[in-house]
């Protein structure tokens, strides 16, 4: 059955703004209105996701529901300003769009949400929010908590995704709306978006806390707020997994949840894979949601989870082995914290030694260039790689070789007894696993501005010389260490390029006897059935222009030290190329190049610079957006900067730079 597809409709909001849709319903739905089911996110509709769009909504018309993608105020077709993400006026219009859906004469009135990232944030926002037509959610890659787990901060450090992800939206809030749709209106439209463009990365960049910014969207403020049903999805690969366990142990409304071994991409198209037949479990949650259908999705575990095996270690791998393990209820009571204590010999150990050994390190600001991306979508060589790069820098903590397996599921903890000779520094910590060739594969890790050791809403300074117990509770993982292996823990004091230095080079002493890692293992518990395959609706027509072109590489000067990390992709942002897509004749091009450079010594030295290509059009509309945005930092302050210039069929019609100063408080 082949859906009908509309391809722009207006919903009107409360104060007189309208918002673009594009909707696909059930063949010959006259007379038997469907439920719906909402994705809501700023990406445009019409051209920026209809790739991925028309096979996933595709498939839900084709199977009974309502399927609608709107863009949020201010993007893509949609009238308005976007003045930043999350803001209370993006749930109000949720809410205003919610129920024009269920109002409408092909919806039954119940309706549901989904989305991943952006759209997964906001569907937990929204159902927050109580709309009474919101009978369930999906999210996907998504977050409780806008500071610990977004891509501003990391552990109180500044990510370098700040800046990324600021510039990627600086480009892609600067598109206007299409002509075809928006009509004679569209280039004042334009002209008006791009004079009250936000400079994203600076904003972000001046809330170095928790404060009320944050706390305004995360869910965990009020967990007892959401009433309807949710099934959260993350991947090991994705830096968004954190929320899944949070949210699965802390909500009161029936709950499932699914973890995989991917990066942020739908798990249809999951890689690594591999890929699962996710569309068919999210229309098992509809129907037992919204059609009141026994579809046994509530008889699944609590959270299922791919148990990642050992590979050797390749930052483009597109396959994972491991298996599906099952949970029925979570925290699982399979699993248990089992101790490993750091010894002054360099061993994790089941035995504490109680004997102080004092272990210091002062890593080369470099560490962390075999991390990979800190977000992985899909791309080549965004995994991390052999660990060995980086063990140099770090201290090295490790077990005898495995007499028989151990597997983890959950976030393990680690207790530091340390000190530091700066009142401002950081500590960088990855659990890893050593194969019996050699190779260093990292399972998880984790970095933490210990200003922020009591807690992100209040950073205190360090005592340089007085020793504090510190607990860093790393990212979630599923793991088995095969018999043979060894587990690896190392510590270290910075984690370039991932997050920016703190400002002075600071030493770490670590007292051993004070030490310990606390591993999540799991006992008992078969391997469960895997997903059915990946299906899909019927893709969108589209051309490949040019396959565009990725490279990723870092280098060394050895007369000054400095080092220097690049990546660049030509033609697509995440290796997809120059596309055009058939049906509207609109051609997309995205190219974006980051240079980080930073000498072992000095952390003022750091300094990042961004440069990218936006290309849109057809015959007759041709717009190209180009930005530079840059970063350096003095003791005091972060200083971001940045220019922008826009051109209509290569004339340049706008312009804009920015130069900001922003205070450093304990980062």
């Amino acid at each position: 059955m082949q859906p009908d597809v509309i391809e722009h409709v207006w919903i009107p909001m409360r104060d007189g703004c309208r918002l673009s849709a594009r909707l696909w319903l059930p063949e010959g739905l006259a007379g038997r209105p469907a439920p719906a089911v909402l994705e809501y996110i700023p990406y445009r509709k019409r051209d920026g996701t209809r790739g991925r769009d028309e096979p996933m909504h595709g498939f839900f018309a084709a199977n009974g529901y309502a399927a609608i993608r709107v863009d949020m105020r201010g993007s893509g077709e949609s009238e308005g300003l976007m003045a930043d993400e999350y803001l209370a006026q993006e749930q109000e219009d949720a809410l205003d769009v919610i129920a024009w859906i269920a109002a409408q004469p092909w919806c039954s009135g119940s309706v549901g949400m989904m989305g991943k990232s952006w759209g997964g944030f906001n569907s937990l926002q929204v159902a927050a929010r109580r709309p009474p037509a919101l009978k369930a959610i999906i999210t996907v890659y998504s977050t409780d908590d806008r500071f610990r787990d977004d891509i501003h901060f990391m552990g109180g450090c500044l990510l370098n995704d700040n800046l990324w992800w600021g510039s990627i939206m600086l480009a892609y809030q600067a598109r206007p709306q299409d002509p075809a749709v928006a009509g004679e209106g569209w280039r004042e439209a334009w002209l008006d978006r791009l004079d009250a463009l936000p400079f994203f990365p600076a904003t972000w960049a001046s809330h170095q806390s928790y404060d009320d910014y944050w706390r305004h969207g995360s869910v965990q403020e009020d967990w007892s707020a959401i009433r309807c049903p949710v099934l959260a999805v993350g991947g090991w690969a994705d830096t968004y997994t954190n929320a899944v366990p949070r949210l699965l142990a802390n909500l009161q409304v029936p709950r499932r949840g699914i973890i995989g071994p991917w990066g942020h991409i739908y798990p249809q198209d999951g890689v690594p894979g591999p890929a699962i037949g996710f569309l068919q479990e999210a229309l098992r949650w509809w129907d037992h949601w919204l059609k009141g259908l026994d579809t046994g999705v509530m008889e699944e575990p609590m959270l299922r989870a791919y148990v990642n095996d050992a590979v050797v270690p390749d930052g483009s791998r597109l396959h994972q082995p491991g298996r599906w393990v099952g949970e029925p209820d979570w925290p699982s009571p399979r699993i248990s914290l089992r101790e490993l204590h750091l010894t002054a010999a360099s061993v994790l150990s089941p035995e504490a030694d109680p004997a102080p050994g004092a272990r210091t390190i002062r890593s080369p600001l470099w560490h962390g260039m075999a991390a990979g991306e800190w977000m992985a979508t899909g791309c080549p060589g965004e995994m991390p790689t052999d660990q060995r790069l980086d063990d140099g820098g770090a201290l090295v903590f490790e077990t005898a070789p495995l007499e028989v397996p151990l597997e983890i599921l959950g976030a393990p903890e680690l207790e530091l007894l340390l000190e530091s000779d700066a009142p401002v520094a950081q500590v960088a910590v990855r659990l890893c696993d050593v194969l019996p060739s050699g190779e260093v594969l990292r399972v998880s890790y984790q970095v933490l501005n210990l200003t922020h050791r009591n807690g992100h809403a209040s950073p205190e300074p360090l005592v340089p010389g007085q020793a504090e117990t510190v607990r860093i509770t790393l990212n979630a993982c599923g793991h088995r260490f095969a018999p043979g292996h060894r587990v690896r823990l190392s510590v270290a004091t910075s984690y370039w390029p991932l997050v920016w230095p703190a400002p002075s080079a600071a030493t770490l002493t670590l007292d051993t006897a004070g030490c310990v890692l606390r591993l999540p293992c799991r006992e008992g518990g078969d391997a469960i059935e895997p997903f059915a395959p990946a299906l899909h609706g019927t893709d969108a027509p589209t051309t490949q222009v040019d396959p565009g072109r990725v490279a990723r590489w870092s280098r060394i000067d050895h007369l000054t030290g400095e080092c220097t990390y690049v990546t660049e992709g030509e033609g697509g942002l995440f290796g997809e190329g120059v596309l055009r897509f058939d049906e509207i004749d609109t051609t997309l091009s995205h190219s974006l190049r980051r240079e980080l450079t930073v000498r072992p010594d000095d952390p003022l030295s750091a300094c990042y610079v961004l440069t990218q290509a936006y290309d849109m059009g057809r015959e007759g509309w041709r717009i190209r957006i180009e930005t530079t945005t840059r970063m350096i930092s003095s003791a005091e302050t972060f200083r971001i900067g940045g220019e922008m210039a826009v051109h209509e069929n290569g004339t340049r019609v706008w312009t804009r730079n920015w130069d900001e100063e922003i205070p450093r408080v304990l980062i």
